[in-house]
Order: C-alpha cells, then structure tokens, then sequence
C-alpha cells in the first residue's frame, strides 16, 4: 500500500474508503513487516518522546550548548499566565510548546526529529496545543502523526527535507504543512481538505533560506519554529473554512524542491550567509569560538 505522490495518496484513501493515517499506518505495517500493535507501538513512544520535550522546559528550562537560547518557552508561558498575551489559547500554546522542543534539542535532549531536529518543535507544539484546548485523546493524537508522517515522507520523496539541501523552508515549510495536514484530520476535515492546508502551509514559507547563527541549530531557528506552528494553524483554518490553493500540493512540494535547488549554498545550512552573516552574527560566532558565552 505505498504512494508516490498526494494524488495517488488521496486517490487511495477513496478506493479504500480509508483516512490518510491509516493508510499511513498499513503502509508502515506491510514495509516494515510489523503487527499494527508495533507499529502503534512505536508511535505512542515518539508521542511520549515529544510530550516530555514539550513539558519539560515549561518547568525546568534548560541552557542550549552554544548558550544563545533557554527559558524562552517558560518567559512565553509566564506571559500569558498574567493575561497578557495577544494570541488566543492555542496559538499561544503551540508557541511555547514549539519553543520549549528546541531549547531541548539545543541542550542534547531527546526530541522526536519532524521531519527534522531543527523543525521538531511545530508538530507536537500545534498537536498539543490541540489536545489542551480541545481536549482531545492521545489516540487520536497517534492518528494525526501517521496522518502528518505521510505528509513528511511526500515531502522526503518529491523535494527533500533538508535544511543543507533546500533551506529552511524544507524544515520548517514541511513541518508546518505535516502539522497543517493533521489539524485539519483533527477537526474532521476531507482528505481534499488535508491537501489544501499542506499546500498553503508550505508555499506560505517557500524560499525561507537557513542560515543558522554560528552554524548552531539555536538562532534563529527556536522562532522560526513557532511560525511553522502559528502558520499551521491560519493553513488549517483556511482549508477547513473552504478555502483551496490554486496550486496542488504535488506541485507545491515539487516547487519547494525546485527553489532549493536554486538557493546559493550561503542559504543552506553553511552559516555564510543571511542572519549569520550578519554584524552580529559574526560576532556571536567569534565569542563562541573563543570560548565566551554572551547574552543574546
């Protein structure tokens, strides 16, 4: 039961009268010679991985190794514990969520790669986000991440993933569609409804370059992952509304591919270009190798 593109993905789940997760999971089943029990198995494992990745910080944060982020998560947290914030209950969260995945990976935690390290925190940021305000259970949270892990391995198989190969918008951009796909599944939405949101998902952040601080998966990328949520989000709210992308998902995915071929290596993970390039990211970079931890 494999798919080599979201047509024949969707085309699929209408022959088998099936949603996209659980063609997702007897896929996994059939490739990986499992019994569904091992592989549902395996996928309450990572959600649990993520679960402590995401809660953790909240409570206890912890300094990244290049020392540039720690404690955001817990400012943001604290800020909207006193009424301030100016996002509703769960942009917030899946913010804070998103933020407190990345301050552990910075530190040497253990986080579950979606698709990648440095994007891992937009999933389980808008997935739990998700169950605070909705209430929703931990199965049907198993149910999204197959639904969002047929959505990163179209990605993985038509573009690529990778930040070295295609920027940030391979990271982020397909975090954020896999996460747009499974908040959509959530609240009922069609499988015509699934791709609309991963299309707007991902071409909202076509072109964004990675251009890591100092060559650290630190700055900027603890930020860039709470707009891969908050962009989910507004994706998913579009497509449930009724609103479609005049551009298919398939050819979305092969676009992202294509401007990441076209990105100059300066935009791919090399740290010689955009914000790490900068006056002060040159500085930072400095200080780092020198051995002096600043605030920045």
């Amino acid at each position: 039961m494999d798919f080599k593109n979201a047509s024949e993905l969707l085309a699929l789940c209408t022959q088998q009268q099936l949603p996209i997760s659980e063609i997702m999971r007897r896929r996994e089943c059939e490739l990986g010679e499992s019994t569904r029990d091992e592989v549902t198995h395996r996928m309450t494992h990572a959600l649990e991985i993520m679960r402590a990745s995401a809660m953790t910080p909240l409570k206890t944060p912890v300094k990244s190794m290049g020392g540039l982020i720690g404690g955001e998560a817990k400012k943001l947290a604290q800020h909207d514990a006193k009424g301030r914030s100016i996002c509703g209950d769960v942009l917030h969260r899946a913010a804070q969520y998103a933020m407190a995945v990345l301050e552990v990976n910075a530190s040497m935690g253990l986080i579950v790669a979606a698709p990648t390290a440095g994007s891992a925190g937009v999933l389980p940021g808008m997935l739990f986000a998700l169950q605070d305000c909705y209430k929703i259970s931990d199965e049907r949270l198993i149910d999204a991440l197959f639904n969002a892990g047929a959505i990163g391995y179209l990605a993985m198989r038509n573009a690529t993933v990778a930040g070295a190969v295609g920027g940030c918008q391979a990271e982020i951009g397909t975090a954020s569609a896999m996460a747009a796909g499974a908040l959509v599944a959530l609240h009922g939405g069609s499988g015509a409804q699934i791709g609309h949101a991963v299309a707007m998902a991902l071409k909202n952040l076509l072109g964004l370059v990675c251009d890591p601080v100092a060559g650290l998966v630190e700055v900027p990328c603890v930020k860039r992952n709470v707009i891969g949520a908050v962009n989910a989000v507004s994706a998913a709210d579009m497509a449930l509304a009724g609103i479609e992308s005049r551009i298919p998902v398939d050819e979305v995915i092969d676009a992202m591919g294509e401007v990441g071929r076209r990105l100059p290596v300066e935009l791919k993970e090399t740290a010689l270009g955009g914000l790490a390039a900068t006056p002060t990211g040159e500085r930072v970079k400095r200080d780092l190798q020198g051995g002096t931890q600043a605030a920045y």
